[in-house]
């Protein structure tokens, strides 16, 4: 018995370590977005990750997300940005946004845990990930306009 107590105290500090580097994300600004869809305007709750570390940690290790909610990854300026699902728990869809509030690209359904290069393939301003599927559900395509806030004041 005494040769497995090393081993279990092990595992334990690596479950308590993984536990604390899985703490709840800080508190961040919420704002309502609507997206075109084909059946119209969609709301969608979304938190603002707007500086490097909240855009860093983005929906790392949350088990889950209402189905009208996401997160906005802004950027303040357009440039080639790219992503990846390292320790992020649940399939996204990420829509990659133009200045002007266009979708130009839809990642649908990007692997959880996945380190696999997700490119903007453009200079954009904003990405917004909504829960997997849910573009394809809504019927939400590249060329949709994002109605925010935000881009209302930067392109007027």
């Amino acid at each position: 018995m005494r040769a497995r107590l090393p081993l279990v105290l092990g595992f334990l500090a690596l479950v308590f370590s993984a536990s604390a580097s899985a703490a709840p994300p800080p508190s961040l600004p919420v704002e309502t977005i609507n997206i075109d869809t084909k059946a119209g305007p969609h709301a969608f709750s979304v938190e603002v990750a707007a500086d490097d570390e909240t855009r860093e940690r983005g929906l790392m290790y949350r088990m889950s997300m209402a189905p009208d909610a996401g997160m906005l990854f802004d950027f303040h300026t357009p440039q080639l940005v790219s992503f990846w699902m390292e320790n992020t728990v649940i399939p996204l869809d990420m829509l990659f946004v133009r200045a002007d509030g266009t979708i130009a690209r839809i990642k649908e359904n990007a692997t959880p845990y996945s380190r696999e290069n997700i490119p903007s393939g453009e200079p954009i301003e904003l990405v917004i990930e909504l829960n997997g599927g849910r573009a394809a559900a809504l019927g939400i395509v590249e060329g949709a306009k994002i109605h925010a806030p935000d881009l209302a004041k930067k392109t007027h």
